[in-house]
């Protein structure tokens, strides 16, 4: 007979204590459909990652845990942005399961997905990414940036998945791929893919939040567009480059230019022209210095290789725990 796989759900909170009441409520009872079903082993786990709340969402997972052996719980030392947090718990949870599954813990991605994608990964796919099929939900300032997004990624020589964030199913083997990479600037949306291994999608539409507020307003989306962006492509220093080599030609034309003005008698200082170009070519200076300093800000950070995450507390209830409660 198939040995099942034992699926480990992973959900990074940062102050989810309005919806984790009703987020734990349905990934159990889906958890425990797919082990009915036969789909899934019977030590199958939903494990938060509290990243350093400050409400009471560590508070709810140790009552979660306590109430239930179903639920896990992982403490980071203090706050570390979500994607080290989720990195955290696929590290922390890697050799206690087969497959793991990661979400948002704001239901907006559809549980009902996680069916097909435990199938995709019994068809061979050691990586399935969560796809949304439509944008149905986002105003259209969200849904032209976020598309734009993905876009610019692209262009700039990133492999992303279009519209997919951190909705997957990734196996053992790929979790251990995913553990050889040591850069401590993390954006997984870029890494997986780097991974290889038999891949596939599954497509859903996302829905509204449940509850409480965004984590991600306007200022967090924009920094963390940069982060991936600078994480992954080298691109913004060679059109810098690019730029630079245009400007020298385009210098050498008014050189040309004005030397033709000196010999025919035109000599006339123009002003606006001057103006210009000073500021023109001081503000390109500036963004070309600011960027720069930005990889060699990333340089700076990777050469010291300081930790990405510190686990304070890990709860886990053994087979043999549960059985003697």
């Amino acid at each position: 007979m198939e040995k099942l796989p034992t699926l480990y759900m992973v959900i990074p909170c940062y102050n989810e204590e309005e919806v984790l009441p009703e987020t734990s409520k349905r990934l159990a009872t889906k958890i425990t459909d797919l082990i009915a079903k036969e789909k899934i082993a019977k030590d199958s786990k939903i494990t938060f990652v509290n990243d350093g709340s400050k409400d009471r969402t560590w508070e709810l997972i140790e009552q979660l845990h306590e109430e239930n052996p179903i639920f896990c719980g992982v403490k980071l030392s203090r706050n570390r942005g979500h994607q080290n947090a989720l990195l955290c718990g696929l590290m922390t949870v890697k050799e206690d399961c087969d497959i793991t599954i990661s979400m948002d813990a704001d239901l907006q991605d559809s549980i009902d997905a996680i069916d097909e994608m435990v199938d995709k990964y019994k068809e061979g796919c050691e990586i399935v990414y969560g796809v949304r099929s439509a944008r149905k939900t986002d105003t259209f300032f969200k849904k032209f940036t976020a598309e734009g997004f993905y876009k610019l990624m692209k262009f700039l020589g990133a492999d992303v998945v279009f519209n997919h964030a951190d909705y997957r199913l990734l196996s053992k083997k790929a979790l251990d791929g995913l553990e050889s990479f040591g850069e401590v600037n993390i954006f997984l949306r870029g890494i997986v893919p780097m991974i290889g291994y038999k891949s596939g999608m599954v497509y859903y539409e996302r829905g509204e939040r449940f509850a409480g507020e965004s984590k991600y307003p306007l200022k967090k989306m924009l920094a963390f567009a940069w982060e991936g962006i600078t994480s992954l492509s080298t691109k913004p220093i060679k059109l810098i480059t690019f730029l630079g080599f245009a400007i020298f030609i385009v210098s050498l034309i008014m050189l040309a230019y004005s030397l033709f003005r000196h010999f025919t008698g035109h000599t006339e200082l123009g002003w606006t022209s001057t103006i210009v170009s000073v500021w023109a070519l001081g503000g390109l200076q500036l963004l070309a210095i600011g960027v720069i300093g930005e990889y060699i800000g990333k340089v700076y950070l990777e050469t010291k290789a300081r930790p990405k995450f510190i686990v304070e507390k890990y709860l886990r209830k053994t087979e043999d725990e549960e059985e003697s409660k």
